[in-house]
């Protein structure tokens, strides 16, 4: 028998930052965490609702971590799951060149805590997320509409939204206002006929007609009409 080693190396391979930064959080939040993600470069986090706000606070606080941008908040609609909507922060931390994303789950009806008291520029964000979803934030000190009209009905990011909306609005000048009315779609049962425009011009050869049909009496030169002060 040979005492020569395998040459198969066990040792794992050594531990890339991100899996470290990934490590270092399930180990300060073991019960939070339900799980994590490394693609294309970034960290996923999904967390406990509940404990978004502390989650948050400590990437931002904590040395290892300095995520002190949130550079973005946004909804996403699963209708086919019990909780429906997913609230994902993508953070940024300049100081280690690193971004990270953390995802809570919710439903129609149960609010997320907000953020706003750890990134104050995460009000408009839950606006934006309430007005397109419709996801509430609790603590969230102005959670009204940003992007839709005052009288808007629904949420219009949601899978289940009709494409038409419920309303359509006009300026009314007997009232003077806007007016909502039912919507109206006038080509909904319209026929297309697919003819070209240029229908009227089929016996007279333009550029890109050299593999057409010739019309049975050749084809017309085009009429260019004379510049003026030339004569005809």
């Amino acid at each position: 028998m040979s005492d020569t080693p395998p040459t198969d190396d066990p040792t794992p391979p050594p531990e890339t930052p991100l899996e470290a930064l990934a490590r270092h959080i399930r180990q300060a939040f073991p019960d939070a965490i339900l799980g994590h993600e490394i693609a294309h470069g970034e960290l996923s986090l999904n967390v406990r609702r509940p404990a978004i706000v502390e989650i948050l606070r400590f990437l931002r606080d904590d040395p290892e971590c300095l995520f002190e941008m949130l550079a973005d908040l946004c909804g996403v609609d699963y209708p086919e799951r019990a909780e429906r909507f997913e609230v994902a922060y993508n953070l940024l931390s300049l100081r280690k060149n690193m971004r990270v994303r953390v995802k809570v789950s919710t439903d129609e009806t149960t609010p997320v805590p907000s953020v706003t008291g750890i990134f104050s520029g995460a009000g408009w964000y839950e606006r934006e997320a309430w007005d397109m979803y419709g996801i509430l934030f609790d603590g969230n000190p102005d959670l009204r509409r940003i992007l839709t009209d005052y009288g808007f009905e629904g949420h219009p990011q949601r899978k289940d939204f009709p494409l038409s909306g419920f309303v359509e609005l006009r300026y009314d000048e007997s009232l003077k206002r806007v007016a909502y009315e039912p919507v109206q779609l006038t080509q909904d049962y319209r026929t297309f006929d697919n003819l070209s425009p240029w229908e009227g011009m089929t016996t007279m050869q333009l550029p890109g007609d050299e593999k057409a049909t010739k019309p049975p009496h050749g084809w017309r030169s085009p009429v260019i009409p004379a510049k003026a002060g030339t004569g005809s």
